[in-house]
């Protein structure tokens, strides 16, 4: 050990493969966080409409025959579901049709669980029909009116951890198999996979940046976001999965609702969370009437000034000079208003979490003499840059800076702040 030691040529050998190997592993290591069994996409939605869990035990001459029958005897009943849950006839009867007609309005047929024996058929299915041929029936031919594209974060809880799409979770998988085509929240729901299980996490529930949640939101092309939140307790293996449901939204995560379902077994928990998905969007369907899912103000792109802020504004500006006989002549005017003339400066800053963009945004708009400043590049963790419009030169900006308390480092044409 002490030869290799001793000898220069040999430990540089070593401390470059000792680097190498360190390199190589932070790689792999930022790989896992991105790569993996992780993310679900979601079903592509339409206007259909999906009637589920209907049950069939039928027998006929053959399996064929068998199967043909529960298929059919499966299309009258969800017929009648769909009547008693969307007719017009204010939850009565459906109206008597034959088999050919229901068959004419049926897109698909669904098979969630079957048994075929040489003369029998039981089976759990879903049918879908087709709404364009469906909805006349119905009387949904009008217009219906959808809410604004929310973000859907499906937060899960089990075993004591918590996680959204750091791996494949039975809650993920519900909304991602959910039809929201006949909903009237318009769902943006992400798959999951690459930088998903980076940006949407559970952390992401307690940020109040504005700034952040524009960017994550812009990500997705959605205006505002829900957090559909479930909590699942396991009284025993294999005994009763016991959900605790709650629907939140907007970026405070405010609170709307919740309930509580139970399934007898491990393998009747996709059913129970489907039933969990349908009633949460129950939810978010009644808020959306009561004016609730409204999307929140501050998230927009050009922020609204509050009557403080415009007072201050105002302050900052000194009070306004009654009109004299100069303002008559156009060239004395011109010359009164000239002033100091604007200079674009771009100013870096550290930003290790979401609050420190607002803090170092606001710290930079109060230095007298700055008419703007917005984010052109952020990067949580590392460093940000923002285009600050200011009335006068790069020093004077800097100067005022340092009063603010600030220690800046200067360049030819840009800054860089720390507090």
């Amino acid at each position: 050990m002490r030869s290799i030691l001793n000898d220069k040529p040999r430990r540089q050998t070593l401390i470059a493969a000792a680097l190498a190997l360190l390199i190589g592993l932070a790689g792999a290591a930022l790989f896992a966080q991105i790569e993996g069994e992780r993310g679900i996409a979601p079903i592509a939605s339409n206007g259909d409409f999906e009637v589920t869990g209907i049950e069939v035990n039928v027998q006929g001459e053959s399996a064929e025959d068998a199967r043909m029958k529960g298929w059919r005897e499966a299309q009258r009943q969800a017929w009648e579901k769909l009547w008693k849950t969307n007719g017009l006839g204010g939850g009565g009867g459906a109206p008597a049709l034959d088999d050919g007609t229901i068959n004419g309005m049926v897109s698909a047929v669904v098979v969630e669980r079957e048994q075929i024996g040489p003369r029998r058929y039981i089976a759990t299915l879903g049918v879908i029909f087709d709404r364009a041929r469906t909805g006349g029936m119905l009387g949904l031919q009008g217009q219906i009116a959808h809410s604004a594209p929310l973000l859907v974060i499906p937060v899960l809880t089990q075993g004591g951890v918590t996680s959204v799409f750091e791996t494949r979770t039975p809650w993920q998988k519900a909304w991602a198999e959910f039809r929201t085509g006949t909903s009237v929240i318009d769902y943006v729901r992400p798959g999951g996979a690459g930088a998903d299980s980076l940006l949407l996490t559970a952390g992401q529930l307690s940020r109040r940046s504005r700034n952040w949640w524009r960017l994550l939101l812009g990500q997705f092309g959605a205006a505002d976001v829900i957090m559909p939140t479930a909590r699942l307790e396991r009284l025993w293996p294999g005994g009763p999965v016991r959900g605790i449901f709650t629907a939140r939204y907007g970026p405070d995560n405010r609170f709307l609702d919740s309930f509580a379902l139970t399934a007898p077994s491990e393998d009747k928990l996709p059913a129970m969370l489907a039933e969990a998905v349908a009633k949460t969007d129950a939810i978010y369907a009644q808020a959306l009437a009561d004016g609730k899912l409204a999307p929140d103000r501050t998230l927009e792109m050009q922020p609204v000034l509050s009557p403080e802020t415009i007072a201050s504004i105002l302050a900052r500006l000194g009070p306004v000079r009654e009109a004299g006989p100069r303002d008559a002549d156009p060239a004395a005017a011109a010359i009164e208003s000239t002033g100091p003339a604007l200079t674009a400066i771009t100013v870096e800053f550290a930003t290790p979490d979401g609050a420190a963009v607002d803090s170092g945004l606001a710290g930079v708009r109060a230095v007298a003499g700055v008419k703007g400043a917005t984010t052109s590049s952020i990067a949580i963790g590392g460093t940000s840059v923002m285009s600050v419009s200011f009335a006068g030169d790069i020093d004077a900006l800097a100067a005022g800076l340092r009063a603010a308390g600030w220690k800046v480092t200067q360049g030819a044409t840009a800054l860089r702040i720390r507090k």
